[in-house]
């Protein structure tokens, strides 16, 4: 068996395409521009190139896209007093910090402090329990995008198995709610679970969210399955060079599963256009209106 390769990339051009028609149904039904405000603190390298993908991809959907920087050295206080000012200003409708935070800065405290209302990242404790709860919620945008390339792939999920391989907050636990919510039976798999190969072998959905490299191997996953890989790991390669790989054995698992997202190009370019997509839902909620049927899938 070879896996079909579920085209993250493409999914997210698609995305893309339908936030920004969205963005201009919206501007010419209100004559409002959608805004987002990215904060960042700091010069962590990887942070500052997604930041930057994240503002171009913005600009090109139709938005506002408004970035603020602080030095590392800023305090919590002055973190908290620009998401005051950001929740407090009309033509923001989204506010993101960027993640991780220096060490003085309580992430925590950072978080609840945003509007849930402009919550697009999807954790602040009011979205993270209207989610639980099954209500509309601003949801986290990996596993949004998780789920909507499982439900592009497989349609109806009602009575699959799936297990999610890790815990966070930020892609374990929604991830698991969101499946809940398609009526899958569902297994969260961490540290502590007992022969965790076994308990994989099960699901007829793996998502793999623990960031250890190739950690998934081909006699974990039942044949036919479809694995979603969440992981982003850098690895040595020859030549003193270095590779990207998730947490799935990418070439052997793809002679078991039935359908499989590579790294790079399978989850990876769906967080930010679900970003975006949260983006454009925080602004038609602020507005009083409906984010389009094409973007609720």
């Amino acid at each position: 068996m070879t896996a079909r390769i579920i085209d993250g990339k493409a999914a997210a051009d698609a995305l893309r395409s339908r936030v920004a028609a969205g963005v201009d149904a919206l501007r010419e039904a209100t004559g409002v521009q959608p805004g987002l405000a990215v904060v960042l603190v700091g010069e962590d390298p990887a942070s500052q190139v997604y930041v930057r993908s994240k503002a171009r991809q913005t600009v090109e959907a139709g938005m506002a896209s408004f970035e603020h920087r602080l030095p590392e050295t800023a305090s919590e206080a002055e973190v908290l007093a620009l998401v005051a000012r950001l929740n407090g200003d009309p033509a923001v409708h989204g506010v993101l910090v960027q993640l991780p935070l220096p060490a003085q800065i309580d992430s925590g405290r950072v978080i609840e402090a945003i509007d849930p209302a402009k919550d697009v990242d999807g954790f602040h404790p009011v979205n993270v329990g209207r989610l639980a709860s099954g209500q509309p919620a601003l949801v986290p945008c990996t596993p949004l995008g998780c789920a909507m390339l499982l439900r592009a792939e497989l349609g109806d999920m009602a009575g699959a198995e799936a297990v999610v391989l890790g815990r966070s907050g930020i892609v374990g636990k929604p991830m698991a709610q969101l499946l809940l919510a398609e009526s899958c039976t569902v297994t969260i798999a961490h540290s502590r679970t007992r022969d965790v190969p076994a308990v994989c072998r099960r699901a007829d959905i793996l998502v793999a969210a623990v960031g250890r490299p190739e950690m998934v191997r081909a006699d974990w996953v039942k044949p036919g399955a479809t694995v979603i890989d969440v992981g982003i790991n850098r690895i040595g390669a020859e030549g003193g060079k270095t590779r990207l790989v998730g947490d799935v054995a990418f070439i052997e698992v793809s002679e078991v599963a039935g359908a499989l997202t590579p790294v790079p190009g399978g989850v990876g370019p769906m967080t930010i256009a679900c970003l975006l997509r949260n983006a454009l839902a925080a602004a038609s909620a602020a507005l009083g209106r409906r984010l389009p049927g094409a973007l609720t899938d």
